[in-house]
């Protein structure tokens, strides 16, 4: 059955395929009409905990799209999604999407310190959190908690402590816990990893990866919480993770160096970080390393024609990889209108808005994809079969090392290693390196001229 097609029938079944619908014509109001006076739909109603610019950009069209037909297709009939509740901080933007006649059935809109608990309460099956990557983990623990399905932006949380309390949550309520790392959908960085584990590239050596974000992104649109943060938890975590997850799993994690600028968005002594360089080293079977160099910023000018920009290379023995956002896609001037409200060099392979060639508005891209997966994997695990084969479901999707917190670890010991050391750095100590199981501990940061290492966790990586 082609993924847009779905059948329903007189009586309420779809084991006879009669009337054949395409799901990119149904408008919402009819869709859910149909389906629920047919009782055909199962549904399944998430919360969103944060609505800014991530929601914004890749959550809305999700659900959006959802709003137009089923996620998933089983035996026992289609499953679709619904937006039941949001909590944020104030609700405003949330308030505003919905007063402006917006594509979605009404939702609940919390806000406030007690906006989660209600969100909770108002009876979702899973949680989609988009905040701050500071403000991951207490929706996410509370959450997993209630038994709740659950989807955290990358990256997941910022210590091993933290990772190891959310999969243990979530073992003992037998619900998913998964992160959002969209640039793992990207197709040139699938097409790497197809390579590589087909063995067209053999034995990653080394390499270098950069995103530059403009200045309107630290100093406007995450200029409420960016105090004591740096660019390289935020985004570097992509790359940490397209490299442990493309030339894994048979290698170890060795240790983690990086420095850093300061004073364009904070003061040049304090802990708000301009940009960083962040060094990842990995150990293969046969003793050789591979090192990779992560640059992060945000302030780059505002005009620089990337808007952000972004490439990676990658060296092995018998080849280099080498992509570049702005060399492999468009450019474009519109008089009055770039590089402001369109960019120079737009990815239309993260998120595009496209008239289709058979008439159809669309919104698409990698960075939905990763999202409306997450809703087939829910969708799956509930309603793919019997109840009595739940745990079974539950097991093989658990099993999805892309986005399973499960195989989080190498990338939270990063965030956790580089937190740390810039830590040190801003309080007047640079030069720390966090060796990751060595004869201290599982994660232990070495500082020049300390007497005795720190153990930042004690338990294997």
């Amino acid at each position: 059955m082609s993924d847009n097609v779905y059948y329903v029938t007189k009586r309420g079944s779809i084991s006879h395929c009669v009337y054949p619908i395409l799901a990119d014509h149904w408008v919402t109001g009819n869709y859910h009409a149909i389906m629920e006076s047919a009782s055909l739909s199962s549904v399944l109603r998430l919360g969103m905990v944060g609505f800014g610019m991530i929601f914004e950009e890749t959550y809305r069209p999700a659900f959006e799209a959802a709003a137009r037909a089923p996620v998933a297709q089983f035996d026992a009939g289609p499953v679709s999604v619904r937006l039941a509740a949001v909590a944020s901080r104030t609700g405003s933007r949330a308030a505003r999407y919905l007063s402006r006649g917006a594509a979605l059935p009404a939702f609940a809109n919390f806000s406030g310190p007690g906006a989660l608990a209600d969100l909770i309460t108002h009876g979702v099956d899973a949680v989609c959190i988009a905040t701050p990557d500071d403000r991951h983990f207490e929706p996410a623990r509370t959450a997993l908690a209630a038994g709740k399905h659950v989807l955290i932006e990358k990256p997941s949380v910022l210590s091993l402590p933290e990772l190891d309390e959310l999969h243990a949550l979530a073992s003992q309520n037998a619900v998913l816990a998964k992160v959002v790392y969209h640039k793992l959908a990207d197709p040139d960085h699938k097409k790497l990893r197809t390579l590589y584990q087909d063995g067209t590239l053999r034995h990653v050596n080394n390499g270098y990866c950069s995103l530059l974000e403009p200045k309107s992104i630290s100093g406007g649109q995450f200029a409420e919480w960016i105090t004591g943060r740096n660019p390289a938890t935020y985004v570097a975590c992509h790359y940490t993770k397209l490299i442990d997850f493309s030339f894994g799993p048979n290698w170890a994690l060795d240790r983690i160096t990086a420095t850093g600028q300061r004073g364009i968005v904070g003061p040049a002594s304090g802990n708000t970080w301009d940009s960083v360089q962040l060094q990842v080293v990995y150990r293969h079977p046969d003793a050789r390393e591979a090192a990779f160099d992560i640059h992060t910023s945000w302030v780059t000018p505002d005009n620089f024609p990337g808007y952000v920009d972004q490439e990676v290379q990658f060296r092995f023995d018998n080849a280099v990889w080498a992509a570049h956002q702005r060399k492999r896609g468009v450019e474009l001037t519109v008089e009055n209108r770039t590089p402001d409200e369109l960019k120079n060099t737009p990815n239309y392979h993260y998120n595009g808005t496209f008239l289709e060639p058979w008439g159809e508005r669309a919104q698409r891209g990698y960075g939905i994809e990763v999202i409306e997966r997450f809703f087939r994997e829910v969708a799956f695990v509930e309603h793919g079969g019997p109840a009595s084969g739940r745990a079974e479901r539950l097991a093989q999707t658990r099993a999805l090392a892309y986005n399973d917190l499960s195989a989080d670890r190498n990338s939270v010991a990063i965030v956790q290693a580089l937190e740390a050391i810039l830590a040190r750095h801003a309080a007047g100590h640079p030069n720390s390196v966090v060796r990751v199981n060595g004869p201290h501990g599982g994660l232990v940061l070495y500082e020049p001229g300390a007497a005795e290492p720190f153990v930042l966790y004690e338990g294997p990586v």
